[in-house]
């Protein structure tokens, strides 16, 4: 594989090549697709894609386009956790003797504290090739947070060692309020890397 060329994006500008972030996801998640799991479905990924480019909710979003060949060959995008905002919803941290005022402490946010990592996905064809630990790390690098998290499916084993190996771990779990969501594991990683 040749050196990625990685492009980064406001909401804005990643709102005008959504057809390229629908091509990455449907060229990344091609089982996912094909098990008819509605949360995977190509329209139900592209309704959650716009709600967090909308112009009135996408405050600090950042999405990363590698392009291998002159071809968007991957992605990654996230943005910071502002006070208020509904990230932390439903959130379960594991049990090691927090109470309420652990979590209510866990969860304040300051528009620099916890940076969401969204999405990382590789085009099938440029899997295995280190792409996604470069989209995790071009996303991730110079962010003024002080710490970053992410979601990840507990069955996807393959993407939770990968994970693990650059220095996420699991603080819980987590249902996303997003119709036909399934239950995430919520990991955490010290910033900056």
């Amino acid at each position: 594989m040749s050196d990625p060329e990685f492009r980064q994006h406001t909401a804005a500008q990643a709102r005008e090549i959504r057809s390229t972030v629908e091509d990455v996801y449907r060229r990344s998640y091609v089982d996912a697709i094909a098990s008819g799991d509605p949360f995977d479905s190509p329209e139900a990924f592209m309704q959650r894609f716009d709600a967090y480019t909308d112009p009135v909710r996408s405050w600090g979003f950042s999405l990363v386009v590698a392009y291998v060949g002159g071809a968007a060959a991957g992605q990654a995008w996230g943005w910071p956790l502002r006070p208020g905002a509904a990230g932390w919803g439903g959130l379960h941290l594991d049990d090691g003797g927090l109470d309420d005022g652990d979590l209510e402490e866990f969860t304040v946010e300051t528009s620099d504290r916890t940076f969401a990592l969204s999405e990382i996905m590789v085009c099938a064809e440029h899997a295995g090739r280190g792409l996604a630990r470069a989209l995790h790390d071009e996303l991730l690098r110079g962010r003024s947070e002080q710490r970053a998290t992410l979601l990840v499916e507990p069955e996807n084993e393959r993407a939770y060692a990968r994970y693990r190996k650059w220095g996420w771990y699991r603080v819980g779990w987590q249902r996303p309020a997003w119709e036909d969501a399934p239950r995430f594991d919520v990991l955490m990683h010290n910033l900056p890397l």
